[in-house]
């Protein structure tokens, strides 16, 4: 006899979050009172079907999403690092958290069939700060001192899992999440579309690596004071400065022109980071004085071109991949159709429609109806 599956109440607060809706607001649209919905979300109270499928309604998640226990082989770590973290509202970041997660969840399911890259990054004893971090960092990846052209396949390459989509705050650039599969840990960043300029992009994943490589996963972020958050996003900032823009080859291109903004804008076409970021690694090296500094900023005030730069509609970069890809392989290897791979996420307890997965994985609009795509990983064999 089939086992009846009991409510999950923790799946109704991920899903809701993941929306961005509020208790109040999903409360509105059902017709209960906003305590009913922290009841459900409690497990205090067990919700009859017809409601759930009004939540499902109103959520616009499967109804078998609600009755589904998360893996327990899959533990996601307390914290997620945002670039952002003092200007956005909470519920911003708690719906990216959400998705994120729910990222991780899926990625886990994808390595029960795909072989991705292992993670490949220096042990956390050849470091002491984040400059040495970002010189052991481009030693385990075989860089020498020379620009990143394409950072998102760089970390995709060495295991760290990178995803974009759409977020509902402007205020909101990259963040990150840490998970444990099996007792191998994994790293995952994502990254908002809303801002999609090549040198904004490496800098925010430069950033969060100098998070994944220097601090701790399973603090409270909420928690630390608004200095200690400065601190660590001025440690990250940092990091990604050196990482992005290593100190000899910097200094050996910037010596005798670092006062030039002319100059800036021939040099971001070759390094792909900003015009002011740049600018600040001058005066961070001595470079330049920061009298200097101020003054290289007022220009660029002046001309416009703090907030949109030159080169930045024209410059490129690759978007994230691996998972697209994976998907792709299953399809292109006979392992299942668009529709079963979406059936066995759902027996996998993972039920989602095709479109939320679509803009997770980072997936054309259409590909779970359509086996196109070209990957370039490898089936696991079991």
């Amino acid at each position: 006899m089939k086992r009846i599956k009991s409510f999950n109440g923790e799946r109704l607060s991920l899903a809701r979050v993941f929306r961005g809706i509020t208790v109040a607001d999903l409360a509105e649209k059902i017709g209960v009172k906003r305590q009913m919905i922290s009841l459900y979300e409690g497990n205090k109270v067990e919700p009859e079907s017809d409601r759930v499928f009004l939540m499902s309604k109103a959520l616009d998640f499967p109804f078998s999403f609600f009755y589904e226990q998360d893996l327990s082989e899959v533990k996601i770590a307390r914290s997620t690092y945002f670039r952002s973290l003092l200007t956005t509202n909470k519920k911003y970041r708690n719906e990216q958290t959400a998705k994120i997660e729910m990222i991780c969840r899926i990625y886990s399911f994808l390595s029960e069939y795909v072989s991705f890259p292992k993670i490949n990054l220096p042990s956390i004893d050849e470091y002491s700060d984040y400059e040495e971090a970002a010189v052991a960092l481009r030693k385990c990846w075989n860089l020498a001192e020379r620009p990143i052209e394409n950072i998102i396949k760089l970390c995709e390459d060495n295991g760290i899992i990178v995803s974009a989509y759409y977020t509902s705050s402007d205020t909101i650039d990259a963040f990150s999440k840490s998970l444990e599969i099996d007792g191998v840990t994994r790293y995952t960043i994502a990254l908002s579309k809303n801002k999609n300029t090549a040198a904004r992009i490496h800098f925010d994943v430069a950033h969060e690596l100098g998070h994944i490589l220097l601090h701790e996963w399973n603090e409270d972020i909420e928690s630390l004071s608004p200095d200690e958050f400065r601190q660590k996003e001025k440690e990250a900032n940092n990091f990604a400065a050196a990482f992005l823009m290593p100190k000899e080859a910097f200094i050996c291109d910037f010596e005798n022109y670092a006062g030039k903004l002319n100059y800036y804008y021939q040099m971001k076409k070759k390094w792909k980071v900003s015009i002011a970021a740049m600018i600040y690694r001058s005066w961070f090296l001595g470079l330049i004085d920061y009298d200097t500094y101020q003054s290289l900023m007022r220009k660029m005030q002046k001309l416009g071109i703090r907030k949109n730069e030159p080169f930045d509609d024209i410059l490129t970069t690759a978007k994230p991949s691996i998972l697209c890809s994976a998907v792709n392989l299953l399809f292109d290897e006979g392992v299942f159709t668009p529709s079963e791979f979406v059936n066995e996420m759902s027996c996998e307890n993972l039920s989602l429609y095709p479109k939320d997965i679509e803009e997770l994985l980072c997936l054309p609009e259409g590909t779970l109806n359509d086996n196109s795509g070209k990957p370039n990983i490898s089936i696991k064999l079991l």
